[in-house]
């Protein structure tokens, strides 16, 4: 019996939750609806008022800052890597001693060491093994008694290739660190 008492208050309970008032919109309210064709009709009747104020502008000013380092125009030999590998090669090492004895003769200059690979990879790996291609090169400078304050890195990766075709040869062309001798510019 008593099953059924608590039976019937739970059905009672859900028809009264369930049966929700509706709410009643007086006629002078409702929107009067519409065909699709008096809709365009309408819409075209209906034109927003334009009003041309004097443009305005945002001003900005810029300062031509002068650079802080200048790409010093003159060519240094890359150094090659193998392939998948970031190691210093053995035939890399005079190119890199060249460089060091140039930075240690002129304190104004400074190298901007860019990492490249091929094009086979992804272009995430491609961008993090140049980097390390770069790092590399940089530690190697380092060991040779260059500041590494005088030392920036980026990574291409696959980007900017010297070589473009398909082949093993083209693809060894691009394995490289590049160096950019820069010089203290205007603004330092």
């Amino acid at each position: 019996m008593k099953k059924a008492f608590i039976l019937i208050l739970l059905a009672l309970g859900l028809t009264l939750v369930s049966c929700s008032q509706r709410k009643v919109v007086p006629p002078e309210l409702q929107q009067p609806k519409f065909t699709p064709q008096e809709t365009t009709q309408k819409a075209a009747e209906i034109k927003p008022e334009e009003k041309v104020i004097e443009p305005q502008f945002a001003k900005i000013e810029t300062k031509e800052e002068p650079p802080k380092y200048i790409e010093e125009k003159g060519f240094l030999e890359d150094i090659n890597f193998d392939y998948d590998k970031y190691d210093i090669r053995p035939d890399a090492k005079p190119i890199l001693q060249r460089i060091a004895s140039l930075l240690l003769k002129d304190a104004s200059r400074m190298i901007l060491i860019e990492g490249h690979c091929d094009e086979r990879g992804t272009n995430e790996y491609n961008l993090a093994l140049g980097d390390r291609r770069a790092k590399a090169a940089r530690d190697h400078l380092i060991a040779l008694g260059v500041a590494a304050n005088r030392i920036e890195m980026l990574s291409y990766g696959e980007e900017k290739p010297l070589c473009t075709e398909g082949t093993e040869e083209c693809w060894a062309k691009n394995r490289r660190a590049h160096f950019v001798i820069l010089k203290k510019g205007a603004g330092k």
